[in-house]
């Protein structure tokens, strides 16, 4: 199948390393499309998709653009312009894979095109930034960041090697035969949110599901895992979830390592899918700290070290209340269709009976509030064993199940 690859530059600093890019594209047997993101300056190559076309794309004209142009005024209009022609070749089936090359601002840029586009397609970012943190610009979607090593600021060997490799990623990407498709059967496919403490529960879980015919996608709930799953049931990938932990609220209260975001646990219910929730890991905090040293705000509490950078605080009765209010805030979206189950001997391996973080008050205290503030649209199941019994997960795939087939 001959393949298009689209190519996003700015041709006034990255015209010649575009153009190598280019060439590299057609060496492997595809078409490229290179877009002109760039506003200022003179293009030092022509591109198919030129400038003028990018930015009327993106809702304004060139012209307008370049009256006292500022990168604030004009990243958006281009980031939006390449993004609705990328989305056009894509539904048409014209536009395979893209290749992204920039240094901060083209990063930035870039990595706002593929993030708006579909799991599964192509999105490789070469980029100077790639050897640091790239969670911000990669965010919850599949994009491969690819370090550039030098600055992309002129052809040398490393250069052409990196962009010659990057061009052989595409195109060997948009080739594969393999295709992210869902179909719409009676068995939707379903997400599982999962934690180290959980991971038991988990793996058992999936044999469950798979027992019954069903397939699973599981998610590390440490902030992007639960988004991702998420934006995953808004684009109709995910039809049911079985979210079985929750750290990512308590994290997101105190905002530390595992943060879900606002918009966490909240989707489902908008959407009406089936779900099972459990409050797995929502009774202690994930927090990054040089190795194996103690913040000294919680060397009074419980405490274990996940990892050595890893600190992980027990959560006292006073934070757990604030962690059950935000997640039954969470759940006022939820108006049906779904069960929560409450595992009353712990939310997980560290809080169990003689676990290092083990806290029958705090844990109470965390119930009763669940109780008394959780919406009377969610069916409230207490169960007198811990989170990883089999029997308890073999109850919450059953009622998962039993709320699929309801529908």
């Amino acid at each position: 199948m001959k393949t298009t690859i689209a190519i996003l530059s700015t041709l006034d600093t990255k015209g010649a390393e575009t153009g190598f890019l280019r060439d590299q594209v057609i060496a492997q047997g595809s078409d490229p499309m290179v877009l002109d993101i760039g506003v200022v300056g003179t293009p030092g190559i022509e591109a198919e998709v030129p400038r003028d076309q990018v930015a009327e794309r993106g809702g304004t004209s060139l012209e307008d653009l370049l009256i006292s142009p500022t990168r604030e005024k004009a990243g958006p209009v281009m980031v939006q312009g390449a993004l609705a022609i990328i989305q056009d070749g894509i539904r048409s089936g014209s536009i395979h894979g893209v290749v992204g090359l920039g240094g901060t601002q083209g990063t930035t840029s870039c990595c706002d095109v593929m993030g708006a586009l579909p799991y599964g397609f192509p999105k490789i970012m070469v980029s100077t930034l790639a050897s640091g943190d790239t969670s911000n610009f990669v965010g919850i979607k599949d994009i491969t960041m690819m370090f550039s090593v030098s600055d992309i600021l002129g052809l040398n060997p490393v250069t052409r090697k990196i962009l010659a490799n990057a061009a052989a990623a595409a195109c060997g990407m948009a080739r594969s035969s393999s295709s992210l498709t869902v179909e719409k059967t009676e068995k939707p496919l379903i997400g599982i949110s999962n934690l180290g403490v959980l991971t038991k529960g988990t793996m058992k879980a999936l044999e469950y599901f798979k027992e019954a015919g069903y397939e699973v996608i599981v998610f590390h709930a440490v902030g992007s895992g639960g988004r991702a799953m998420e934006q995953m049931m808004k684009e109709g990938i995910i039809g049911a979830v079985f979210d079985f932990a929750m750290g990512e609220i308590a994290d997101d209260v105190w905002k530390v390592l595992r943060a879900g975001g606002p918009e966490r646990l909240t989707v489902a219910g908008k959407l009406g899918l089936p779900q099972v929730l459990c409050p797995g890991g929502a009774e202690h905090l994930g927090i990054l700290v040089d190795h194996n040293v103690v913040p000294d705000a919680y060397k009074n509490h419980k405490y274990v070290f996940h990892s050595p950078a890893v600190f992980v605080p027990r959560l006292n009765a006073e934070e757990m209340i604030r962690v059950a209010d935000d997640i039954c805030q969470r759940l006022q979206h939820t108006k049906g269709n779904a069960v929560f189950m409450l595992p009353k001997q712990g939310v997980g391996t560290y809080s169990t009976p003689g676990g290092v973080l083990h806290d029958p008050e705090s844990d109470q205290a965390f119930f009763e509030r669940l109780r008394e503030r959780l919406p009377d649209t969610i069916e409230l199941v207490e169960r007198d064993t811990y989170a990883e019994d089999p029997v308890f997960v073999k109850e919450c795939v059953d009622r998962l199940i039993g709320l699929i087939e309801a529908q």
